[in-house]
């Protein structure tokens, strides 16, 4: 551990206050105007004609970004560049207002032709859970809390 964790001084542990901050997440599409059209289905706002560059960027509540770039793209400034080989490595989990929305929305998009991870079940840690695969095979993990769960104590666990 830090000293600084340690001694509960703000900063850093090895120099000055840390200035990065966490503002996006990447991904690297093969077909940008099949991924712009799967996550518009799950309601992120890519503007109108981003399914025809190489980026495209959609805003997320809490200012973070979902940045989306070819694999062309990619290779323009990392030469020799290839995707990885099998499904994608990345999750991402989209929290829905309940356990109807996650019944509802994964039968919406594999209805759309997106295909299926897992169909939504009751997951012993409270949650309603499901995942669909985005266009690389990406997992897409919907989830929503159950009721209140009573443990073993009587208490109620919750997510």
């Amino acid at each position: 551990m830090s000293d600084s964790f340690k001694s509960g001084e703000a900063g850093r542990a090895y120099g000055g206050p840390m200035s990065a901050r966490f503002d996006a997440i990447g991904l690297v599409v093969s077909d940008m105007g099949a991924s712009v059209a799967f996550y518009r289905r799950l309601r992120f706002a890519f503007p109108e004609g981003s399914e025809d560059q190489g980026h495209a960027e959609a805003e997320l509540p809490g200012g973070l970004r979902l940045l989306l770039d070819t694999e062309e793209v990619v290779r323009s400034f990392r030469t020799g560049w290839e995707p990885p080989s099998g499904e994608g490595r990345v999750s991402l989990a989209l929290r829905c207002d309940s356990p109807a929305e996650v019944d509802s929305l994964y039968e919406e998009l594999v209805a759309s032709g997106c295909r299926s991870e897992l169909k939504p079940w009751d997951a012993v840690w409270g949650q309603r859970y499901a995942t669909v695969l985005d266009p690389d095979g990406n997992g897409i993990d919907l989830f929503a809390p159950l009721a209140a769960v009573r443990g073993p104590s009587g208490g109620s666990n919750r997510d």
